[in-house]
């Protein structure tokens, strides 16, 4: 989870080129930006089908027709919507998660920032409805692709600054994060449960991720998997 700024959905658009070129005047950035910020809200209250193009346009101060000029579809800007939630949530729990000195308060701090919002439940609902339309499944995949490369990016720099031993390839830590949050976040919305009862559950499913490095390591930064202990290098190649 990178520290760097995130680039998110709304900046880059999906689908069409000529609603993808609409978008790069810096007035359509901000005419989506301000569509994108009255309709988050609307979904997550009220779900697709409950939420209306003359209930987002009212919301906005916009015309709805403005609407299907810059998204096509009301299903198009529920999927953008939902993938920059996700973004800003992987930030925010980037930017908790800063403060951690010790491998269980780094994830500690990530675990409780994502299951304190409803933003992963939401990109869930986007996910299921990319089943149906295909058209766009491209954003949501550039999303997840964001999501693991910038968590790779973050944990491998935590793990580098403070010399922990990452108890798996860290690679496969960012994605296994993922996939534990909107399993757990998804089955907890389903019977119930509270955040406090949800970030518990993670935690307990993520179990630990890394350790603090021994003494008697001989490198500041290795990667440790049960039966082989690569070490990985400054520009992120592993060694045996």
């Amino acid at each position: 989870m990178a520290a760097e700024p995130v680039r998110t959905p709304s900046e880059i658009p999906a689908g069409n080129p000529k609603h993808a070129a609409r978008a790069t005047r810096p007035a359509g950035r901000k005419t989506r930006s301000l569509l994108l910020d009255a309709a988050s809200p609307l979904f997550k209250e009220r779900g697709l089908a409950g939420t209306s193009i003359a209930d987002i346009a009212t919301a906005a101060d916009a015309f709805p027709s403005q609407i299907t000029y810059y998204f096509r579809t009301k299903e198009a800007l529920f999927v953008e919507c939902a993938c920059r939630d996700m973004l800003y949530v992987a930030r925010a729990a980037e930017q908790a998660a800063l403060k951690a000195r010790t491998p269980r308060d780094y994830t500690r701090a990530l675990v409780e920032t994502v299951t304190s919002t409803d933003s992963v439940s939401f990109f869930a609902e986007a996910l299921t409805l990319t089943r149906r339309r295909q058209d766009l499944a491209p954003l949501v995949e550039r999303t997840i692709g964001r999501l693991h490369s910038e968590g790779l990016r973050a944990y491998a720099g935590q793990i580098e600054r403070h010399g922990w031993r990452s108890l798996r390839d860290p690679d496969a830590t960012s994605r296994r994060f993922w996939a534990v949050a909107i399993g757990v976040i998804l089955e907890g919305y389903a019977i119930g449960r509270s955040p406090d009862q949800l970030c518990e559950e993670m935690l307990r499913a993520i179990g630990e991720q890394a350790a603090t490095a021994s003494m008697s390591d001989s490198a500041p930064l290795r990667l440790v998997d049960r039966d082989a202990s690569p070490s990985i290098s400054p520009d992120g190649e592993t060694s045996s």
